[in-house]
């Protein structure tokens, strides 16, 4: 089955630098192994990774054995 996007287009890849998400392949891609439903791209304001900061989603600090690089503002993410 091909990925489409919310509009029911072509995925398109959100980020390869930093690679986010469950799949770590540069787009925001969902299923049943994901335990979680963050499908859309949108880019990280500080605002945001503060929020997800004091919600206890850490997005600022990188975590190297789940390939995961910190998000900085005006990064896109899933």
């Amino acid at each position: 089955m091909t990925a489409l996007n919310v509009l029911g287009g072509a995925l398109q890849a959100c980020s390869f630098d930093p690679l986010t998400r469950f799949f770590r392949d540069g787009c925001c891609q969902i299923d049943e192994q994901d335990h979680g439903t963050d499908g859309v791209c949108a880019p990280a304001t500080g605002t945001f990774l503060a929020f997800s900061l004091s919600c206890g989603n850490d997005l600022i600090t990188p975590w190297s054995q789940y390939w995961f690089a910190e998000l900085k503002p005006g990064d896109r993410c899933c």
